[in-house]
């Protein structure tokens, strides 16, 4: 049997889960099928295709009517490398992988991995045409499917699968390695060190550990939190710092930057904090349970689909610094409890969670199409 011919599709222009498990996807699966990846020519991802052996091509993204000349240049990639399947990862690609569909010779089956919520109904003349021309959707969480089968008429919707995002088991550090990250990140071996992982916006919730943090410093307990992640808006960036300040709180409050690979930064935090208000899956808690580090996500979204509430991690309340606070306070004065958390959340990902079998997965659904 000849291997199928697999375009992955990310044209976003950031770097968050989304785009990094496109890049995962199209290197898992290069062994079982002729993968080439498309992305943006003005994004962040080609740092990852560089000097490496995996194919990829670089557009540019135009929006509007000039949407038309984006899916020209796709379509000729697709008729040039015989594509039978593009994966989609971006919602917004979806039209012009559509388009490209259309207007290519070699009409490929189009696969979306959906990881965004949908909150209304679609019904229109233009997402008729879109989903009938989509063969398969992966939601990332049952949620999202349930939402699928709600706001997509039966009509036009596509067969839908749930397919859980995963997570390597990362290289664990020697205590002499962590300790030397430790002394190179500023931390502070008496103090309570909580991360924080994710494009710096109001979204991901960065003010809220900030506040939650103040709360627990004012009772006298030593926190400090790490923040890791470029800004989406520098100005948003220096918000957050002006509020640091005005909280009195300079020493407690650490933003590193972006990490490449942050897996080593999990390892030597006490916990790992995930406060999105609205966070579809949450691949950065499966990261830090991968890496056998504790984790606190709020109660909304996918996130319910990971952590069971004191046993794989801690739920606190969407939105509510109080109740973050509280559940921080809660793995600082119990330590059994951060143990048992951390092991039995990195049992569970182990178990369900693993890139090596949602990709074995993944590679026996594309192939099966």
């Amino acid at each position: 049997m000849s291997k199928k011919n697999l375009l992955e599709l990310c044209l976003s222009p950031d770097l968050g889960g989304l785009e990094l498990y496109m890049v995962r996807s199209a290197k898992a699966l290069d062994n079982d099928m002729n993968v080439i990846s498309v992305i943006n020519s003005h994004g962040k991802l080609e740092q990852y295709y560089k000097d490496t052996q995996f194919q990829y091509k670089a557009i540019k993204r135009k929006t509007g009517l000039l949407a038309y000349s984006t899916a020209k240049k796709i379509a000729k990639i697709i008729d040039e490398h015989k594509i039978d399947i593009i994966h989609a990862h971006w919602t917004k690609d979806l039209f012009v992988a559509v388009l490209a569909k259309d207007i290519s010779t070699c009409k490929p089956r189009i696969v979306q991995t959906r990881n965004m919520t949908m909150t209304r109904f679609k019904d229109d003349l233009y997402h008729r045409w879109l989903y009938r021309n989509i063969t398969l959707m992966l939601p990332v969480t049952y949620q999202v499917k349930e939402q699928l089968e709600r706001f997509i008429p039966q009509k036009i919707r596509p067969k839908i699968e749930v397919l859980y995002m995963g997570s390597d088991k990362p290289e664990l550090l020697s205590d002499a390695a962590a300790d030397e990250l430790k002394n190179k990140l500023g931390f502070d071996p008496k103090s309570f060190n909580v991360g924080m992982v994710g494009r710096i916006n109001e979204a991901k919730g960065q003010h809220l550990l900030i506040k939650a943090v103040e709360l627990l410093v004012k009772k006298g307990l030593h926190v400090n939190a790490y923040f890791v992640g470029h800004p989406m808006k520098e100005s948003y960036m220096q918000e957050l710092k002006h509020d640091v300040k005005a909280r009195g709180i300079e020493e407690n409050i650490h933003f590193l930057g972006f990490m490449k690979n942050p897996h080593h930064f999990y390892q030597i935090c006490d916990g790992i904090v995930l406060a999105s208000k609205r966070e579809t899956f949450g691949l950065v808690l499966i990261e830090a349970m991968q890496a056998g580090t504790a984790v606190i996500g709020s109660n909304s979204g996918g996130v319910v689909e990971i952590i069971d509430d004191e046993k794989t991690g801690l739920l606190f309340e969407n939105q509510s610094y109080e109740s973050l606070a509280q559940k921080i306070e809660k793995l600082i004065n119990d330590e059994e409890l951060k143990k048992s958390v951390a092991k039995a959340g990195q049992e569970k990902c182990q178990e369900k969670f693993s890139d090596e079998k949602q990709f074995v997965q993944l590679k026996n659904i594309l192939e099966s199409l």
